[in-house]
């Protein structure tokens, strides 16, 4: 009986293991997310990271992603500058690298987005 448990008890750990072996982090899904979408971007990143950093002068990017929204590609940059605690989020077109949007963010509500 001892040597049963033992036995059923093995084989559910190692279910356990390999069920979550198998799973990709989250980090991993996002960054392979990421990859895709830049490759159906016509605009690189860096040309427009530019494009948004001439938007706020003296910016420095604190993130940034593309992703769908509305139907469009878009380059998402969220831009601190040193004189305030506030982040601009500028948003610049993948795939003919205008900017469609720029927004004023509290800090506090992009950390409240993050969670």
């Amino acid at each position: 009986m001892r040597n049963m448990k033992r036995a059923v008890c093995s084989i559910l750990a190692a279910a356990l293991w390999a069920g979550c072996a198998s799973e990709k982090p989250e980090h991993q899904e996002k960054q392979e997310k990421q990859a895709k979408l830049a490759a159906e971007a016509k605009i690189s990143q860096a040309d427009a990271q530019k494009t948004a950093l001439e938007r706020v002068p003296g910016g420095v990017v604190k993130e940034s992603e593309i992703e769908k929204e509305h139907g469009r590609l878009i380059w998402s940059f969220d831009i601190t500058t040193p004189d305030s605690k506030d982040i601009k989020e500028v948003e610049v077109d993948a795939a003919t690298g205008e900017v469609v949007a720029v927004e004023t963010e509290s800090a506090d509500k992009e950390a409240k987005e993050k969670d």
